[in-house]
């Protein structure tokens, strides 16, 4: 048999018993006998001129040769049964999950109405959000615990196989309750008016407040009266409790803006924006997560 003749089976055989490291306990879970086991490593061994097993007192165990082959052949396995996989979720679009790794902020202003029309019609498909640090959000991703995360820029990775897809700009802005004078509001008109105030912030190094302060230092703004804080709810909910002047994603005040329990203060300076991004993957972004990410978010993947 030459090496371009190795089939499947073979490869198949092999790959069983390395992973079982028993030629017996192979024959029995895969419904076989142990002289046709035997005979499939003896044509590989032949075809590859290696020894891939040696004899160990409860089995067999790989060679070097072997864990060589047995690593490629893993890889082989493992996209033949992702690939069944996403072929089974789009020949049936009523089964499978999709996890995804995004902050609470991102989600509520760019994702949950997209999820929401897709469990509508798809309820049988189990949908998964994580909410973690940047850092940890990646971490999962590169465990393929994630099928992909969406977040604030920049996201910095050294993976070659990991993208990251820029897809959506949001507007930052100032804001207070609708009990704040409506004649101070008017005369908050620059950055330097805000100096004057308690001012409510995402907390220091995150990506939002490192853009915000690279703002106030080009324009020589010094604000010292600042109450720092995690997440942008907790950021409104502390401004509309009275705390002082917030600072968050426009689009997770709209409602409230519109309602007028909120109000927006605008200044003449140009504010940050917040650029999200789409990480993932190559190669294990399931045919599942890529039909929600194309037909439901309108990303090209």
């Amino acid at each position: 048999m030459k090496l371009n003749e190795v089939n499947l089976n073979l490869l198949k055989t092999f790959y069983n018993v390395a992973k079982e490291g028993n030629i017996t306990k192979t024959a029995e879970k895969y419904f076989t006998s142990q002289p046709a086991i035997s005979r499939a490593i003896k044509q590989l061994e032949e075809v590859y001129n290696a020894q891939l097993f040696y004899r160990a007192i409860n089995g067999v165990e790989l060679t070097e040769k072997g864990k060589v082959l047995f690593s490629a052949v893993e890889k082989i396995f493992e996209t033949i049964n992702q690939t069944e996989n996403d072929i089974k979720q789009l020949d049936s679009i009523d089964i499978g999950s999709i996890t995804i790794g995004v902050p609470s902020q991102i989600g509520a202003v760019y994702l949950f109405e997209a999820i929401s029309k897709f469990h509508k019609l798809y309820p049988n498909i189990e949908i998964t959000i994580v909410s973690k640090t940047t850092t940890e959000l990646l971490n999962q991703l590169k465990k393929h615990e994630l099928n992909f995360v969406i977040d604030t820029a920049p996201v910095r990775v050294t993976e070659k196989n990991i993208e990251v897809k820029p897809i959506k700009e949001f507007e930052n802005c100032f804001f207070v309750n609708n009990k704040f004078p409506l004649s101070k509001i008017e005369k908050i008109s620059n950055l330097t008016n805000l100096q004057e105030y308690p001012i409510i912030l995402p907390i220091p190094n995150t990506a939002n407040r490192r853009a915000l302060d690279e703002v106030l230092k080009s324009n020589k703004v010094t604000l010292n009266n600042i109450i720092n804080i995690h997440t942008s709810e907790m950021i409104i909910s502390a401004v509309k409790k009275d705390a002082g002047i917030g600072y968050v994603m426009k689009d997770l005040i709209l409602d409230d803006l519109k309602n007028g329990e909120l109000l927006e203060i605008k200044v003449k300076q140009e504010l940050p924006k917040i650029e999200i991004c789409l990480v993932y993957e190559n190669g294990n972004l399931t045919n599942l997560s890529k039909y929600f990410l194309t037909k439901f978010l309108e990303i090209k993947v």
